[in-house]
């Protein structure tokens, strides 16, 4: 029984701002959005106060790095929200739209290859924000890997990303060492030595960084950053991994003009009630990625935008 005397109206009315009806009661979950996965000590106190004032004092933790109070009655809805705006928190993260983006912390891991706490509150306030209004056909997960060690998942999500450090091999400086430096710290057994020469298999290779420097003529002595981007993963009732894009993007900006067109492609080309990987497999993946890489989807930005679709919504968890 999922609620004693609350109406499905007023239920799908509060799940829209992020509270979520404890099972056989009339009380709620607030989620709160932590942006990128972390919150100031200020916020943290203050959830703590609004949990022990309008809710049961607990404070749980989603796989998606957002923070749920629960036991909050229906009538101190408006009370928490208040309460915990004054340090800048808000609630919200369901419906068929681009959900909270989820990050591991790559910005202080020792293996991290980009900052993943600035781009994902980059990409929190330009698509979960910016893009909080556009109705898609079912939810829109995007996810953030500092680095190949993918601790977050993000092949798994709608659209994931993942840091790369692309070695700056120079062939002209190996003098094919017996004991290779390089190929003893590659950790996915992509580098060899043959014929006295050190050879890189790409198709191996997932560029990790972890070779950079380890060369003692210099050989690997820096690498380019860049961002790989899967699409198309999905965990959960029925599963499926994402596929990666053919190519390394090089720039933020690039990122982000992939992820907006992506939105848009969902949006017109998705039927309702379909996740991307379901879009994928309908439609192909090379007939998505090449439209990832023109600028057809940014010129009929304002007809996909504005036109009636995914009315009723397709999310149903």
């Amino acid at each position: 029984m999922a609620s004693l005397t609350i109406s499905a109206e007023n239920m799908k009315k509060v799940k829209g701002v992020g509270f979520l009806i404890n099972k056989g009661t009339d009380n709620f979950s607030a989620r709160i959005i932590t942006t990128n996965g972390k919150i100031t000590s200020a916020q943290n106190k203050c959830i703590s106060e609004a949990a022990e004032k309008f809710g049961n004092g607990e404070v749980a933790f989603t796989s998606r790095l957002t923070i749920e109070c629960p036991g909050i009655p229906y009538d101190k809805i408006q009370d928490f929200r208040d309460y915990i705006g004054k340090e800048g928190l808000e609630t919200g993260g369901t419906g068929s739209k681009v959900r909270p983006v989820v990050s591991c912390k790559g910005t202080t891991c020792q293996y991290g290859l980009i900052d993943t706490f600035e781009i994902s509150e980059k990409i929190h306030n330009k698509f979960y924000k910016g893009y909080n209004d556009v109705k898609l056909p079912h939810k829109f997960k995007i996810g953030v890997g500092g680095c190949p060690n993918n601790c977050m998942k993000p092949s798994l999500n709608d659209l994931g990303i993942v840091g790369q450090l692309i070695p700056n091999y120079d062939e002209d400086l190996c003098v094919g060492c017996r004991v290779c430096g390089v190929e003893n710290s590659c950790p996915v057994d992509a580098t060899k030595i043959v014929d006295g020469i050190l050879q890189i298999d790409n198709e191996i290779c997932n560029n990790c960084g972890r070779c950079i420097g380890t060369c003692h003529f210099d050989a690997i002595e820096d690498g380019k950053i860049g961002y790989k981007i899967y699409i198309g993963g999905r965990w959960g009732k029925i599963m499926n991994p994402g596929v990666a894009l053919s190519k390394i993007f090089e720039t933020e900006e690039e990122v982000f003009e992939i992820i907006e067109k992506m939105i848009l492609l969902y949006r017109e080309q998705g039927i309702t009630g379909e996740r991307v990987a379901q879009m994928v497999q309908r439609i192909g993946l090379q007939n998505i990625e090449n439209q990832l890489l023109s600028n057809d989807l940014f010129e009929r930005k304002d007809e996909v935008l504005n036109s009636d679709l995914h009315l009723v919504g397709g999310a149903t968890c």
